[in-house]
């Protein structure tokens, strides 16, 4: 199967060159993504207080929980999309479009429901304030039922991805962070509709992201063209769908449920710190995200040559990209020592000494770990793309069960200090199974290949 002008093989060519071209446009429509986060939480904490700012932040890992779930789900099956791609089955391709649509949206249906009709009682197991309580439940009610809006703009973009065209989304994500940024003033300054608006603001910025893809996708890839007979699968197919879909869904769900819990640990420690965790997270997330679009890449990558059989360049693209991680990482070393607390002054909109002390304090211990992060983003993201499933859910099971021990024992224990060396020792367990089981698997140990 050839490629367009739009779209990249990542079969054929030199694997850092062909990670890097794909990525940038994820890191960038990423960071954009971020950004329009970022001023939802500067709009909410410098005109509504630090009140509605440690509302948004008390329900958030709830948000991310839901997000990564369906995120996942979309990216484990357009894995198996990359793979027609790669091997040059046109129809498995379309089938497994078909799929994803009709899989995404009964999966998303079920879980939706669910979490808005015991929407109150997550909240309460939070511990929010009760003072935060109410803006927290408008906040989230919203984004919960967005979550459909979300799915649609996740399978789109995994979609074109999978087919090598990460550019498309990044052009859309950029206008839609865009638009949000309009939003976001409109409805909470000029219309005062309070943490409602910052919700709505970025359901509404999402659906037209959907919106352009899909007229993006009908006018320029007939290949992701799909009719009513491809949605007549088998059970094989479904079967191999929720296997990819479900794995990458729940791997991100243990992630985000151990942050949720730990969230709730927070919660219990007052505003000042929920305020300097909130901030902090974001600059993480900002700081991380480089490592995070090497993951995401690293499965489009290993997923189409999985499909074309070429497991040295496979080999050779997952060494690629730890090197490229770690240098990311020695960049990061150096910002989190020197700028951490201009960077929570700035985002909480504060000069409360507490907020900023905590919130640096969180960035300087955890970023001098991240390298652990590279090679945990890196190898359980490779190990999806070429089929192995249950490693990378052992080592996020690893991280959840981590989390339920420090919030409910440490955090008891040594306070705000206990949440802070939750994810470096937990990095440091999680990434021992994905070690020894990339080293003992047949693609990594089998003899070398030309790379070509």
């Amino acid at each position: 199967m050839k490629s367009s002008k739009t779209t990249l093989n990542l079969t054929q060519g030199r694997p850092l060159k062909l990670i890097l071209l794909f990525a940038i446009p994820v890191f960038l429509g990423n960071l954009f993504q971020i950004l329009y986060n970022l001023v939802d939480t500067k709009i909410v904490g410098s005109i509504l207080g630090e009140d509605a700012l440690a509302a948004v932040g008390a329900v958030s890992s709830l948000y991310t929980l839901l997000t990564g779930f369906f995120n996942g789900l979309s990216l484990g099956f357009s894995v198996i999309t990359s793979r027609y791609f790669g091997c040059g089955d046109e129809k498995g391709l379309k089938q497994n479009v078909a799929g994803s649509i009709l899989l995404g949206f009964v999966t998303a249906a079920g879980i939706i429901v669910a979490v808005a009709l015991f929407l109150k009682p997550i909240i309460n197991l939070l511990n929010v304030p009760n003072k935060q309580l109410d803006m927290a439940h408008t906040y989230i009610c919203i984004l919960v039922w967005g979550m459909f809006i979300t799915l649609a703009y996740n399978l789109c973009a995994n979609m074109l991805r999978a087919i090598g065209d990460s550019f498309t989304p990044l052009i859309f994500l950029v206008i839609a962070s865009v638009l949000n940024v309009i939003l976001d003033y409109t409805f909470i300054l000029g219309l005062n509709m309070g943490v409602k608006g910052a919700a709505v603001a970025t359901v509404l910025s999402q659906l037209v992201s959907v919106v352009l893809c899909l007229i993006r996708i009908y006018t320029s890839f007939p290949i992701l063209h799909i009719s009513k007979s491809d949605f007549a699968l088998t059970k094989s197919q479904i079967f191999a769908m929720y296997e990819s879909g479900l794995s990458m869904g729940l791997m991100s769900s243990l992630v985000n449920f151990g942050t949720l819990v730990l969230q709730s640990g927070i919660n219990q420690l007052g505003t000042n710190i929920i305020v300097a965790h909130t901030s902090a997270r974001k600059v993480f997330e900002i700081w991380n995200l480089p490592v995070s679009v090497l993951g995401s890449s690293m499965a489009t990558y290993c997923g189409q040559n999985y499909g074309a059989g070429k497991y040295d360049r496979i080999r050779k693209g997952m060494k690629d990209a730890l090197i490229l991680g770690s240098i990311w990482i020695a960049i990061i070393f150096i910002l989190a020592h020197t700028v951490s607390p201009y960077l929570i002054a700035f985002l909480a909109s504060t000069k409360n000494e507490e907020i900023i002390y905590w919130g640096a304090t969180y960035l300087k211990v955890d970023m001098s770990f991240l390298l652990i992060v590279v090679f945990i983003v890196v190898l359980r993201n490779s190990m999806q793309g070429f089929g192995d499933y249950r490693t990378p859910i052992l080592s996020s099971f690893i991280e959840l069960t981590g989390k339920l021990v420090f919030t409910f024992v440490f955090v008891r224990l040594f306070g705000y200090w206990g949440i802070i060396w939750t994810e470096p020792v937990i990095w440091s367990l999680m990434v021992i199974p994905l070690i020894v089981m990339t080293l003992r698997n047949p693609i990594w140990r089998s003899g070398k290949q030309s790379v070509n």
